[in-house]
């Protein structure tokens, strides 16, 4: 069967009896062209099944009106929020998402970040994958002035903009309020140090204790991947521990806290009697597990959508992402019942 010829703005010129010139303006709204007329250019070109040819446009433009993101996963609830933050601001700016992720693996960070750069997008998002050293692989689109923005994990001391939380104060809060609830011997389940977001945690952690005079114990800082294994590792651990028990904890992500409650739980420990919990991102698993769990709540979804309006401001030329280094955007500290010890506070 032989292949169907593409439809061209000649063959709707032919259809209607027009100039091509005339199509070509009717498809792109020019108010030089009756109305009337626009609309049966484009009821002809929906007909005769016309498709217009971005490739040729954008080469001509040498924009594509199409944005990379990568992400360290896709498969939780906080990036589907992230996500469907740019989604909305980029679709109402006329924009298209490219999507890839790195699985956690820098090397496949290094992968996609080439492929972004062949299919030549216009500007690129990135949260760094856990095991990210160095950002060397976005030096092409530096030199090329194509903007980069980090979001939620950035890179420490680059010039790119990044759009994140004030991830110390957060931490400080959380651990804080274990410290009211009567908690001195305070567990932190943190992620690997190279990411900003686990970095600031962990620092929020160490000035939140040294405020109340609480010595910092280097052994009470488990870090891991912070997934569902590295909770129950997290809870055996603590177990170890049973002649002098942990009385809280502060984890860097709520899948590893309800995890490890779940495993402590099955082993007799109550939550909050013996050891209360607080975790963060305000995932919907929180509020599943009983006790419901503490958190730290921010909005991936606001995250998501600065983040692409920020880089489309700046390829329209509203503004500059070289000076503005951070956006920093609100949290909250919700209380549940998991960290609840003293229930008059």
């Amino acid at each position: 069967m032989a292949e169907e010829k593409e439809i061209t703005i000649y063959d709707i010129a032919r259809h209607l009896s027009i100039s091509a010139t005339t199509v070509s303006r009717g498809l792109k709204d020019h108010p030089a062209i009756n109305k009337n007329t626009r609309k049966k250019i484009k009821e002809a070109a929906k007909k005769l099944g016309y498709r217009t040819n971005t490739f040729a446009s954008s080469l001509r433009s040498k924009k594509t009106h199409t944005i990379g993101i990568i992400v360290p996963r896709l498969n939780s609830y906080f990036m589907s929020s992230v996500l469907a933050g740019m989604e909305d601001a980029a679709s109402n700016e006329g924009y298209n998402l490219i999507i890839s992720q790195s699985l956690e693996s820098s090397e496949k960070e290094v992968a996609n970040a080439h492929t972004m750069f062949l299919k030549r997008v216009d500007g690129l998002l990135v949260s760094l994958a856990y095991d990210t050293e160095n950002i060397n692989h976005f030096e092409p689109f530096i030199k090329r002035k194509i903007p980069v923005v980090f979001f939620d994990r950035i890179y420490p001391n680059s010039d790119n903009t990044g759009v994140v939380i004030d991830n110390y104060k957060a931490a400080y809060n959380a651990v804080n309020h274990l410290v009211e609830q009567g908690c001195k011997r305070i567990v932190h389940l943190g992620g690997n140090l190279l990411r900003n977001v686990y970095s600031e945690r962990l620092r929020g952690y160490k000035d939140a204790l040294k405020d109340h005079k609480i010595p910092f114990e280097n052994k009470l800082v488990h870090i891991s991947r912070l997934n569902d294994e590295a909770g129950i590792e997290a809870a055996n651990f603590i177990l170890k521990q049973k002649n002098n028990l942990p009385d809280g904890v502060f984890a860097a992500n709520d899948t590893a806290a309800v995890y490890c409650m779940m495993k402590l739980m099955e082993n007799g420990i109550k939550i909050p009697g013996d050891i209360a919990f607080v975790g963060f991102n305000n995932d919907p698993i929180s509020n599943i597990i009983e006790p419901k769990l503490s958190s730290i709540n921010y909005s991936g979804y606001d995250i998501g959508h600065t983040a692409v309006s920020n880089l489309i401001n700046h390829l329209r030329g509203i503004s500059n992402i070289k000076t503005t280094n951070r956006i920093i955007l609100r949290s909250d500290l919700i209380i549940r019942s998991s960290s609840l010890k003293n229930k008059n506070l």
